[in-house]
């Protein structure tokens, strides 16, 4: 029963200094693990999937930005040719503006054991169909 009290008093002795260095060494370590963090932007080229039945009356976008986030020693080593993007509007079935976000496709293995995330920028993009005529609704 000593010995326990000795342990229990050893704990609780200066309580208030062992939380704060505590908290301190948890913040440095935070501070330490996110520093290194950066963004690489790269343009991607679009793989647009249009529907067969109506056509395009507003311009198709080319190329999106992808930000390539992580560790600022491993985000440059990353090969942006083995990046895909996708847009598909296959779906649409009538004349009107349609939405479709972008897809992206990579080896998802490599990008997360590497701690490396990707986003594409716009996310998503609305075009205007029209009739296979020219007509719009």
């Amino acid at each position: 029963m000593i010995r326990r009290n000795k342990v229990l008093q050893a704990i609780t002795y200066n309580w208030a200094a062992k939380i704060c260095a505590l908290i301190l060494a948890l913040l440095l370590y935070l501070f330490g693990a996110y520093s290194n963090l950066d963004t690489r932007i790269v343009n991607i080229p679009v793989d647009v999937k249009l529907p067969t039945n109506v056509l395009a009356g507003s311009t198709l976008p080319s190329t999106v930005q992808v930000s390539i986030r992580g560790d600022d020693d491993v985000i440059y080593l990353v090969d942006p040719t083995y990046i895909t993007a996708t847009v598909d509007f296959s779906y649409v079935q009538g004349p009107g503006i349609a939405i479709s976000s972008v897809k992206l496709g990579y080896n998802q293995e490599v990008f997360i054991n590497g701690g490396i995330t990707l986003e594409a920028e716009p996310s998503s993009f609305r075009v205007l169909f029209v009739e296979a005529n020219g007509e719009g609704t």
